[in-house]
């Protein structure tokens, strides 16, 4: 069966955490926003459903939303940024959520995805209470979170004058894709299958005319309040992309970051497997910048943590990040490009 391009509805999310304030004008000329926190002034986070990945970022958001509301963490300071609390509520949403996406990111045309359900408040404040604030779970990994990254996407983002935006993101998956050319071409084909399952009944077996679970993930936010845009932005990098997508999110709206600061943070990436000797789920690899001291306490609460430096930080992505402001009707924008891989800002 041959399919091309197929349309689909995005996925979203509205979250309402961290004290999040409308930020018209932030960044620019170090105000600290418009507004106030008030109800309509939250972020709707977009990204693509199923067979794709982002549904991973809203549940981990999700997941990290409900805590806040419950007590479990509080509103994060700027000076907290990358503690050990701040981190472990992180990367224990993530791995909440990747457990289920491993089972039920699949083609939707052949099983059923119950995608509303999934981000759902009242199933995410469910999942949630599997987290404790004291110690790294071990009963949330039975469907596992792997994680690894590749040099073979591709990632853009545009914006107009008129506040429209573009989140593109293509890849091959593997080095050199499927080492298949198209006679006369000079490009390879892509080699997704990689990611099916083999156990029967399990809803991304592998079987003919479907499309399996895939990472590829451009993400976009609006405002909630009149659906104008407040960001385009993406990270590459395999399973990383939706541990990307919420930190580098949670750094421009939990901690005020610009975009370039956002993305030049350092980050924590679970369950990098390709890394030599990963064989355990818990793995956690912490960027250069997160300080030993931190790596000690989430040792204490369980993590298989460690501090990754030089080359090996390919594990953490790479990002592009447009975020749009409105001051005095006029439309601004400021931008940031990832520092571990090649990219650039330009204005127009």
């Amino acid at each position: 069966m041959e399919v091309g391009s197929e349309p689909v509805d995005p996925i979203s999310y509205v979250f309402k955490g961290q004290g999040y304030m409308k930020t018209q004008g932030d960044f620019v000329d170090g105000s600290s926003g418009q507004g106030t926190n008030e109800d309509n002034y939250d972020l709707e986070i977009w990204e693509h459903p199923p067979n794709g990945q982002g549904i991973v970022a809203l549940m981990a958001l999700g997941i990290f939303e409900s805590l806040e509301e419950n007590g479990k963490i509080p509103h994060f300071t700027p000076s907290q940024h990358n503690s050990a609390q701040y981190l472990h509520a992180v990367i224990e949403s993530l791995r909440i959520a990747f457990a289920d996406a491993n089972w039920w990111v699949a083609d939707p045309s052949h099983s059923k995805v119950p995608s509303t359900t999934l981000i759902s408040k009242p199933y995410l404040a469910q999942r949630a209470k599997l987290f404790d604030p004291s110690r790294a779970s071990s009963k949330i990994y039975d469907r596992g979170s792997p994680a690894h990254t590749h040099s073979d996407t591709v990632y853009f983002a545009v914006t107009d004058k008129d506040g429209n935006g573009i989140s593109f993101i293509n890849s091959i998956f593997e080095s050199f894709g499927s080492a298949i050319v198209p006679k006369g071409t000079g490009f390879v084909l892509q080699n997704r299958g990689a990611n099916f399952h083999l156990t029967e009944g399990h809803p991304n077996v592998i079987a003919p005319g479907k499309r399996p679970y895939h990472t590829i993930i451009p993400a976009m936010i609006t405002n909630a309040h009149d659906g104008s845009l407040h960001s385009v932005y993406g990270v590459m990098g395999g399973f990383m992309q939706p541990q990307g997508h919420v930190q580098v999110l949670l750094n421009m709206i939990a901690f005020r970051q610009n975009p370039q600061a956002a993305l030049d943070a350092p980050r924590f990436c679970i369950g990098a497997e390709h890394i030599p000797g990963d064989k355990n789920k818990r793995n956690v690899y912490l960027e250069e910048g997160i300080s030993e001291s931190i790596c000690e306490e989430l040792k204490k609460m369980g993590h298989d943590a460690r501090i990754i430096k030089g080359y090996e930080r390919s594990v953490f992505g790479r990002g592009q990040l447009i975020r749009a402001h409105e001051e005095g009707g006029v439309m601004v924008y400021s931008a940031g490009s990832d520092p571990r891989g090649d990219g650039a800002a330009f204005p127009g």
